[in-house]
């Protein structure tokens, strides 16, 4: 007859094999490694700003917040300011975002929903491939066909439209924040109208049934049952745009015109935060002005950060309305 003591000596060794590799076992060694690799994405996230913020100590103690608000980029003199390049990648991102979200989603909606399937998956593909292309080919492309475009048909078709306000006045030089804008909307839109299409047909085939069974017309269907279905991917594929958008250096570099100014008008030359790092970091002698660099990466790390959390707030309460709603 087997004691107490007996039976958790024999149930001991199973105990410890189940740690090693039965079920329990494996759930827990699964959840230990998924959360290392969790906790490595942060650690690398923290350690990146650490290194930001202790490279570029000498600026933030010369001139603190006014190297946020300053608006002289002056190396010579020793006089650096962050704004201009601020208003640069702000400015051009908004523009991509602008011309790119609409286009991108209502293509999306169209490959999905309304195409045949073997045009959908050939278009598809086609844009699928623009993901891949290396930004200096956009880059290329926006000198030799975006610029020209720009300064002969495109700029003043604007101007003669809309230039009673600020945003198209000035002379039309090709390259400046327009142009920046639209070669950055060339860069994301095959990101939005990739992704938002995947989304868009991992919608449950029930629901659109059940549109048409009640009377619902193929675009009453897509526009009131499947798109707000697809609501959250469709806003996660921008938020991956916006984030190329914000971050993209050489194409931009290329079009932008390089002049650290701050003016309303779309035709002026500008810069960006991406831009200003790759031209000038190679010719940064000095400790303040290669510092002063570091640092303008750590304020487009901050601006990446700050237009996420604003993202994902309005995604939240976007959410939250259609629930309610509903």
């Amino acid at each position: 007859m087997a004691t107490p003591g007996t039976a958790t000596a024999a149930t001991a060794p199973r105990q410890r094999w189940r740690w090693l590799g039965g079920t329990r076992g494996v759930d827990i060694i699964a959840r230990l490694v998924t959360l290392i690799a969790a906790l490595s994405v942060l650690v690398l996230a923290v350690w990146l700003v650490l290194e930001l913020w202790r490279s570029s100590d000498l600026p933030r103690h010369q001139f603190g917040f006014s190297f946020l608000i300053g608006r002289v980029w002056d190396p010579v003199f020793g006089h650096f300011g962050a704004l201009p390049f601020v208003y640069g990648t702000l400015v051009t991102s908004a523009l991509a975002m602008l011309v790119a979200v609409p286009l991108g989603v209502g293509a999306a909606i169209f490959l999905a929903e309304l195409a045949p399937r073997p045009l959908s998956n050939t278009v598809t593909f086609l844009i699928e491939l623009l993901a891949a292309v290396p930004s200096v080919v956009f880059g290329v492309v926006g000198i030799f066909v975006v610029v020209p475009w720009v300064r002969t048909s495109f700029g003043p078709f604007l101007k003669h439209a809309f230039g009673f306000t600020p945003l198209f006045q000035g002379p039309i030089y090709g390259v400046g924040f327009l142009t920046a804008g639209l070669v950055l909307a060339l860069m994301v839109l095959p990101f939005i109208v990739s992704i938002s299409r995947e989304v868009l047909l991992s919608v449950p085939l029930e629901l659109r049934e059940g549109a048409l069974a009640l009377g619902s017309t193929k675009w009453e269907s897509t526009w009131k049952v499947v798109v707000p279905t697809a609501r959250t991917g469709i806003l996660g594929s921008i938020f991956l745009a916006l984030a190329r958008a914000l971050g993209e250096t050489m194409a931009v570099t290329m079009v932008i015109g390089n002049d650290p100014k701050i003016v309303a008008s779309l035709f002026a030359p500008g810069y960006s935060i991406a831009a200003v790092i790759a031209n000038e970091f190679t010719e940064a002698t000095g400790d303040l002005f290669r510092q002063s660099l570091i640092e303008l990466g750590l304020v487009l790390f901050g601006v990446t950060v700050l237009l996420h959390a604003l993202a994902r707030v309005l995604v939240r309460a976007t959410i939250q309305k259609a629930r309610g709603a509903a």
